[in-house]
C-alpha cells in the first residue's frame, strides 16, 4: 500500500473518530457514533498493518484475533451497571500499550535519530511512557474501588502533596537526564526509573479520591489516555 494510500486512511480515521465523539454526546445518536468509531479503528488498524515497515503479519492476525474475542467476550458479560468499572479497565490497557511502545520505539535497533531529531523523539517517547504509566495505575485503583476491591475511602497519607511533588519533580529530573543522555543504557535506566515513579503518582492521586468521585476521575483518565496515546504516536 503506498504512502499516500495510508495517509489518507489514518485522515479518514481521524475524521470518523471526531464524528464518533460527536454521535456520542447524546443518547439519540450515540448508537452512529459508536459505529463512525469502531470504523474508524478499523480502518486505522488496516493502515498500519500495511505500513511498509511492518511485518511478521502471522503473530498480528493472532494476538489481533484473540485480543478482539477476550474483548467481545468480557463486553458481552459486563451488565450496563458495571459499564463504568470496564472503562476504567480499558483505560489501563491504553495506559499500558502505551508505556510499552514508548520502550519498544526507544529500544528499536532499526530505528536511529540524531541532534535536535533525537532529541524530539525522546521528548515523545517520555511523555507517553510517563503519561501511559500515570494512566495504569490510575485506572486500576478506579476500577477496584467501583468494583468493592479496594476501599473507596480516600487514602490520605500525611504530607500527600509533597508527596507528589517531590515525585513531580523526580521526573522532570529523569526526564532531562533521559532526553540529554545520548547512551542507550543511561537512557533506558532513566526512562525505567521515571516510569516507577508515574506508576506510583498515579496510584496514590487516585486513592486520595473517594469511591464516589471516581465516574469523575475516569473522565480524566480518558483524558490522560488519549494525550498518552498521541503522545506514542508520533
Amino acid at each position: 500500500m503506498s504512502a499516500g494510500i495510508i495517509t489518507s486512511a489514518y485522515i479518514a480515521a481521524s475524521v470518523l473518530f471526531i464524528l464518533s465523539l460527536g454521535g456520542l454526546s447524546n443518547q439519540e445518536s450515540a448508537r452512529r457514533g459508536n459505529l463512525f468509531g469502531i470504523l474508524g479503528m478499523a480502518i486505522a488498524i488496516v493502515a498500519t498493518i500495511y505500513n511498509p515497515g511492518v511485518g511478521n503479519y502471522a503473530l498480528i492476525i493472532i494476538l489481533m484475533v484473540s485480543g478482539g474475542g477476550i474483548g467481545a467476550l468480557v463486553a458481552a458479560r459486563v451488565q450496563m451497571t458495571a459499564m463504568p468499572q470496564l472503562v476504567a479497565l480499558l483505560h489501563s490497557f491504553v495506559g499500558l500499550a502505551a508505556v510499552l511502545v514508548g520502550f519498544g520505539t526507544f529500544l528499536d535497533p532499526t530505528v536511529e535519530y540524531f541532534d535536535v531529531e533525537r532529541t524530539i523523539h525522546n521528548i515523545e517517547i517520555y511523555l507517553g511512557v510517563l503519561i501511559g504509566a500515570v494512566t495504569f495505575t490510575g485506572s486500576v485503583i478506579a476500577f477496584g474501588k467501583l468494583q468493592g476491591i479496594i476501599n473507596s475511602r480516600p487514602l490520605t497519607l500525611p504530607g500527600r502533596h509533597l508527596i507528589n511533588i517531590a515525585i513531580g519533580l523526580a521526573c522532570l529530573w529523569f526526564g532531562w537526564q533521559f532526553i540529554s543522555m545520548a547512551g542507550l543504557d543511561a537512557g533506558v535506566n532513566a526512562l525505567i526509573i521515571a516510569t516507577v515513579l508515574a506508576l506510583i503518582f498515579g496510584a496514590h492521586m487516585v486513592l486520595a479520591i473517594g469511591g464516589a468521585d471516581m465516574p469523575v476521575v475516569i473522565s480524566m483518565l480518558n483524558s490522560y489516555s488519549g494525550w498518552a496515546a498521541a503522545a506514542t504516536g508520533f
